[in-house]
């Protein structure tokens, strides 16, 4: 009976036990039910999208393979149709794949892509593909980065990782650097590249890794180097269109890193937002911050949460510690998500109350891809968009302020257009400035809709005629074939195009005299069609029927769309972009034939009593031109580099030091930096992107080139102007000589109609027949007017002048400007006939000068310069002809 009492008391104990482990169960199954419950519905949502996945799986990976394989090079436009091509090929042979492929949704980790964001990543879906890309891929990655985002993003990435920034104009020390960073595992940029690199690298990219004494190794050349699997490599190119080998091209994974407008138009956005409402943008940024930080634990307590779900072996519900992670992992996630939920709607109202300023951005957005076009025609014009960034920053500081938003924005916009014009324009040569003034006015116009693709297209091919046209020319005696055909292709160009045509035919007398009109850019179109075309369509009737002056109607339509300043001439001086300089930026005259712009140099460094230091780059002067910017760094005085077209070897070391030597605290604040080139693709692209640009060639028009001669020293000095013995005949015969000095130069234009030889009469030509005008009228009792028009005539312009016809042409213009009549004669015309307006000054100081000028008409008749009215015809063809190549 003991036994069996001792028996029964076991069994009593053990079904205690049991009460009390089911009712420890039975709370604990309640926590889990109370905390995962809410789950369910997401969890079973989550299979099916995992089990469709699974299904599209085959298709998916197949058409991310092609695109991380071969699309990396691609613009977006051109790789989007390739992958829709991709996806048509999965459709014809049955592959399936997500309804609505994206890479961004098939490979994008989204806990990833915010901390790429965060580091500097453009947010855009292709700069995001691109990461992606580089990613997931199993070439080391080549980026073509124009603009540098690529560069800052990677240094942003890996900050934290001891980031290696290498160059291959470092010579053999990069590959020091390489190899320390395979053995470490330190990731490492090689930035900068051209369009070649050095063959030493190849083993690295071919990653021809194999194992020696148990360790995994690589050679380098004669070196054998342990490889880390922790290592990384990168590299950037800044060049725009690089042609690689295609060797090269299957060794590395290319990736077009060129910024987007979408990706622009929010860095811009964050940049107008910090300085208008900087309230706003700095609860975003935190925001930001603070979201991915909690978007980062969320993930981390769901994989928590299912890692101890999946790892529990048995009933969860005896496991007391898998049941006390599981209750704080999903109270952990309860809690962020419910922050994260506030903050998803904070940040939904600044984002709606930062909307309000995307008109400005946008603007700055589109005028920046006109500046960087603008190096597919000249190699000379590199921007980067850290210059273009600053100069918006300064716009938005700078720009007129109004209560009124809207207005506000208005003023912006046309602030930071014209400030960015004429940053841009003295770096321009003067055929490229009307060229840039049309295409922003132009980009502007399509993105509101006011200018037609299709019309566009017309006005720079005159359209293409396909078959018999549907009317014969009604007038073959002075309308060309040509000039008919498209016009009759204009009929077709739209509704408002329509009977155009037949209206010519019907009416050829009217528009007989709007193509004899010596200014058809002014008259008024036949019948209604003045007032059923707009002013950009009156251009594509202007180049069908007198192509000659197209340019001249693209100047009004500039003047009309943007304003009058941004076809007026912009005078060239040192002062502004030196102002915008500092010790550690390159100042660059881009040079063109003729111009010389060391005594301009020489005189502004006089007035500032700074020392200045010139060599003439060649064939040995790269160590002597080193050692000046090594004396002139530490003294502060200005080291002048000229003509460093002709020292491409040296183009590298230039790069360098203005990399590593140049910069705040590098250097003496007074010290600058002047280099002197003509156009040469072998100039370095950082230099270009990150130095001032200057160009010093003659202005375009008469009026232009008086303006720059009048600014110019010795004619802006008063002393010079205001202290000669005959004051009154001085100013009347250095106008005189400033209008013959414009009037040579601008012949050059109309060809052999000007002068048998395009002779380059240059600024020292002037300056020193200024010097003798002055001299002779002090020293002499009379004006020796014979001596003047020697020395002028025939030593210091004719000393150039080898044709006799020209020599004779150059002394009959010259008897125009030195002769008695200019001193004597009250209305004298200083042009070759009566033409109005053109009339010599009375006596007058430097501002009434000034005013003079800037009365003369813009655009100047051939007959001021001695010549036909006829004469510009071919000019103005050829000007016009190349204006619509550029664009």
């Amino acid at each position: 009976m003991e036994s069996e009492l001792k028996g029964q008391q076991r069994k009593k104990e053990q079904l205690e036990a049991d009460i009390e482990l089911c009712s420890i169960k039975l709370e604990r199954a309640e926590k889990l039910i109370s905390g995962l419950g809410g789950e369910k519905t997401r969890w079973e949502a989550t299979e099916s999208e995992l089990a469709k996945a699974q299904e599209d799986l085959t298709g998916d990976m197949l058409i991310s393979a092609g695109i991380i394989a071969y699309l990396g090079a691609f613009t977006a436009s051109f790789r989007q149709q390739l992958v829709d091509s991709f996806v048509h090929i999965c459709d014809k042979a049955g592959l399936a794949h997500s309804a609505r492929y994206s890479l961004t949704s098939v490979l994008g980790e989204p806990v990833t892509m915010h901390s790429w964001l965060l580091g500097g990543l453009p947010n855009d879906n292709f700069s995001i593909d691109n990461a992606i890309i580089m990613a997931n891929g199993r070439r080391w990655p080549l980026f073509i980065d124009p603009q540098g985002q690529a560069n800052k993003w990677i240094k942003a990435l890996e900050k934290n990782n001891r980031l290696q920034v290498i160059k291959l104009s470092e010579g053999g020390e990069f590959m020091r650097v390489l190899e320390n960073a395979m053995q470490f595992g330190s990731p490492v940029l090689l930035e900068g590249i051209g369009s070649e690199l050095d063959p030493a690298l190849e083993p690295l990219l071919l990653k021809q890794l194999f194992k020696s004494g148990g360790a995994t190794c690589i050679r380098l050349g004669d070196t054998t180097v342990e490889y880390s699997a922790e290592f990384r490599f990168y590299i950037t190119t800044k060049l725009r269109t690089p042609h690689y080998a295609p060797e090269l091209c299957t060794k590395v994974s290319l990736l077009n890193f060129m910024t987007t407008p979408e990706g622009l138009e929010d860095q811009l956005l964050g940049i107008v937002v910090a300085a208008e409402r900087p309230d706003l943008e700095e609860e975003k940024n935190k925001l930001i911050v603070s979201g991915a930080a909690n978007k980062r634990k969320l993930k981390e307590t769901e994989n928590e949460i299912l890692r101890v779900l999946s790892s529990s072996s048995g009933n969860i519900l005896e496991d007391e510690q898998a049941v006390a992670i599981l209750q704080s992992s999903k109270l952990l996630a309860d809690e962020i998500s419910s922050k994260q939920k506030v903050a998803d709607d904070t940040e939904g109202k600044i984002d709606q109350a930062r909307e309000e300023y995307k008109p400005v951005a946008h603007h700055a957005s589109l005028v920046y891809f006109c500046v960087t076009d603008l190096a597919t025609i000249e190699p000379m014009y590199q921007y980067s968009l850290r210059w273009f960034v600053e100069l918006f920053t300064r716009a938005i500081a700078d720009s007129a302020r109004s209560p009124d938003l809207a207005t506000r924005l208005q003023l912006l916009n046309a602030h930071f257009t014209f400030f960015l014009y004429q940053n841009v324009c003295r770096s321009l040569f003067e055929k490229d400035k009307l060229l840039f003034a049309f295409t922003l006015a132009l980009k502007l116009k399509l993105d509101t809709g006011e200018v037609d693709h299709g019309e566009l297209r017309f006005l720079l091919t005159g359209g293409i005629a396909v078959g018999d046209l549907s009317l014969p020319n009604p007038a073959p005696d002075w309308m060309s074939d040509r000039c008919w055909a498209e016009l009759c292709m204009a009929s077709d160009l739209g509704p408002k195009w329509q009977g155009l045509a037949t209206h010519v035919a019907e009416h050829i007398d009217n528009w007989r005299r709007l193509y004899d009109s010596s200014h058809p850019q002014l008259e008024l179109l036949p019948g209604e069609w003045h007032d059923r075309l707009d002013s950009f369509q009156r251009l594509l009737l202007l180049r069908a029927l007198r192509q000659d002056k197209l340019a001249l109607g693209i100047t009004g339509y500039i003047s009309q769309t943007l304003g009058s300043r941004f076809v007026e001439p912009q005078p060239f001086a040192l002062e502004p972009s030196f102002a915008d300089s500092n010790c550690g930026t390159p100042l660059i005259f881009v040079l063109s034939p003729g111009s010389d712009p060391m005594a301009s140099l020489l005189k502004f460094a006089e007035d500032r009593n700074i020392r200045v230091e010139s060599v003439s780059l060649g064939q040995g002067q790269g160590p002597v031109a080193k050692k000046l910017i090594a004396e002139g760094s530490t003294a502060g005085f200005w080291v002048v580099l000229q003509n460093c077209h002709l020292a491409k070897s040296f183009m590298t070391t230039l790069e360098l030091i203005c990399e590593s030597q140049l910069g705040e605290g590098r250097c003496h604040s007074s010290f600058r930096l002047w280099l002197t080139s003509y156009p040469s693709p072998s100039f370095p692209i950082s230099v270009l992107e990150n130095g001032i640009k200057m160009t010093n060639e003659p202005p375009k028009g008469l009026r232009a080139g008086l303006l720059r001669t009048y600014a110019s020293d010795p004619f802006c000095s008063a002393e010079y102007l205001e202290g000669c013995v005959r004051d009154a005949p001085f100013r009347r015969l250095l106008m005189g000589l400033a209008f013959f000095h414009s009037v040579v130069q601008e012949r050059r234009k109309f060809g052999p109609i000007g002068w048998n030889i395009p002779y380059e009469f240059n600024w020292n030509d002037l300056r020193i027949s200024c010097c003798q005008l002055r001299m002779f009228l002090d020293e002499y009792p009379d004006i020796p007017y014979d001596t003047l028009r020697y020395t002028a005539g025939e030593c210091n312009y004719g000393g150039k002048v080898t044709d006799s016809h020209d020599r004779h042409t150059l002394m009959t213009l010259l008897t125009t400007y030195y002769s008695a009549d200019l001193v004597s004669k009250a209305h004298y015309s200083l042009a070759s006939t009566l033409a109005n307006g053109y009339t010599a000054p009375e006596y007058t100081d430097y501002k009434g000068y000034l005013g003079y000028i800037n009365s003369l008409p813009l655009s100047t008749p051939p007959a001021v310069f001695g010549l036909h009215d006829n004469a510009d015809i071919t000019k103005d063809l050829q000007e016009a002809q190349l204006l619509l190549d550029s664009l």
